[in-house]
This record gives structure tokens, C-alpha cells and sequence, in this order.
């Protein structure tokens, strides 16, 4: 029987845990990070285990990931959020060879190999636009939830131009439109046609590589996975949840670290 280990994703918006056991996923949670990095980490794993009906003492080996894996002492080693993001991805669709993960305020498109190693990366850090927290500053503005916003793509017939992705200078230009009359649908529409162009500029830097499969929050936005397929051609698959893919990749590196350590 294979230990049970634990993959944590200690993200800027929100901390993802996964359990393992079995190579099976038996549990996970995902909670908003909030101030305190390391905190929402153990929560993340309580709540994970408690779902999975496992004992966290029973954890055997824990990888912490993201960008607050240095806020997570208690876990056993830490990994990049790039090959966590990758063996995730391909654990879920062991087809797919470019990933594009959109989280809460960073962009990364992976390619990857046959094996689910990473080839090549590109990865917009330094900037929310087009994110999960540019998307969610949008969506309060426009007093929208997701699914509202990804029907705004469908039914808008005229999407707003929108010239500015800067979060700040965005939210200022969609109040200005909607001071001036503009409809919600056309602008929410505009602001999905802004943020695919954006990503699909990352995609196409990077090179294509088919299969294609999205990650992380903006994933669940239906609009824009709609239009990135347009803008480069492609079918591009979602997993179930797409925000633990990278929290699956470390409970995978957790599962693999025991291996050596049985093996040596």
C-alpha cells in the first residue's frame, strides 16, 4: 500500500492542499491564503485529510510549492511551482505537452515533454494583469460573478475595447464606460477578449504544443478558455478542478521523494 502524502500550494490568493493515497487523489481543500501564509498551509492540510478521512499525523511526506512554499517549515522539501504545475497537468492529461496556468496574480505557459518534464516556460510575475485578482477587481466592479462573465462572451455582440490591462487604470476605464452607458455584458466581453489576447501572446512565445490544457482559477471562466481556443486554433482541455493541478504535481513529487528514500 503507498504512503499517504500531502501536496500543498501556498498561492497569493489561495492555499490548495492535496492527499494522496494509492496514487489516488482521496482529499483536498482549497482556502483563500489570506495574511497569514503559513497558517491557511496547516488549515489547508487539516481540511484536506479531514475530507480524505485520514489522520494528519498519517501524512508521511509533505512537498509545499508556490510562491509561499518558504512560509511552509513544516513540510518535508519544497519545489518550484513550474514542475509542480507540469507533473500535475500531466498526471491529469498525460496527452497534453503546453499548459497554461493563469493564477491569482501570475501567468505561466509550460511546455512540456512526453515524460511531463518541462521543456521550455514563460511566466508573467511582476504584473495582475489578466489574473485571477485582476479578474476579480472586474468582476466587483461590474457586479458580475464568473459565470455572468463567461456568458457576457457568448451573448455580447459588440465587446467593448478595452485599452488598459493595468488593474488600477482598468477598473478606472470600466467605470468610465459604464458612467457613459455602456452595457456590462460588452464590457465584461472586452475585458475576456483583452486578457485571451494576452495569454495567447505568452502561448505563441513559447511555441504551441498540442495538446493544450489550463489550469488554475481563470480556468473556470468559460469565456476566455472559449476564446484562447479561437485565437489559437485549438482544443484546449480543463481538468475537474483546475486550481489544485499545482498542489497534485507536489503531492506527486512527495509521492515519488518516498520511492527514492525506499529505494536507497
Amino acid at each position: 500500500m503507498d504512503a499517504v502524502v500531502v501536496g500543498l500550494d501556498i498561492g497569493s490568493a489561495s492555499t490548495k492542499a492535496v492527499v494522496l493515497k494509492d496514487s489516488q487523489i482521496v482529499g483536498y481543500a482549497i482556502l483563500s491564503t489570506g495574511f497569514n501564509p503559513q497558517y491557511s498551509g496547516i488549515r489547508a492540510i487539516g481540511e484536506a485529510c479531514e475530507k480524505a478521512g485520514i489522520n494528519p499525523k498519517d501524512v508521511v511526506y509533505t512537498v509545499a510549492t508556490g510562491y509561499g512554499r518558504i512560509n511552509a517549515p513544516f513540510a518535508n522539501s519544497r519545489v518550484t511551482e513550474i514542475t509542480c504545475h507540469a507533473k500535475g497537468a500531466f498526471f491529469t492529461n498525460n496527452r497534453a505537452r503546453t499548459v497554461i496556468d493563469v493564477g491569482g496574480q501570475d501567468s505561466k505557459v509550460i511546455s512540456i515533454d512526453e515524460k511531463g518534464r518541462v521543456v521550455d516556460f514563460q511566466m508573467n510575475d511582476r504584473c495582475a494583469a489578466g489574473t485571477g485578482r485582476f479578474l476579480e477587481v472586474m468582476m466587483r466592479t461590474l457586479d458580475m460573478n464568473y459565470e455572468e462573465m463567461s456568458q457576457a462572451v457568448i451573448n455580447s455582440e459588440n465587446p467593448s475595447k478595452i485599452s488598459n490591462m493595468c488593474t488600477v487604470f482598468a477598473e478606472s476605464e470600466v467605470i468610465s464606460l459604464l458612467a457613459k452607458g455602456e452595457r456590462r455584458e460588452n464590457i465584461a466581453a472586452g475585458l475576456c477578449h483583452s486578457i485571451s489576447e494576452r495569454i495567447a501572446t505568452m502561448v505563441k512565445r513559447i511555441g504551441l504544443k498540442e495538446e493544450v490544457i489550463m489550469t488554475g482559477g481563470v480556468a473556470k471562466n468559460r469565456g476566455i478558455v472559449k476564446l484562447l481556443e479561437n485565437k489559437l486554433n485549438t482544443k484546449i482541455s480543463v481538468p475537474k478542478e483546475p486550481q489544485i493541478i499545482g498542489a497534485l504535481g507536489a503531492a506527486l513529487e512527495a509521492k515519488e521523494a518516498i520511492l527514492k528514500i525506499k529505494q536507497s
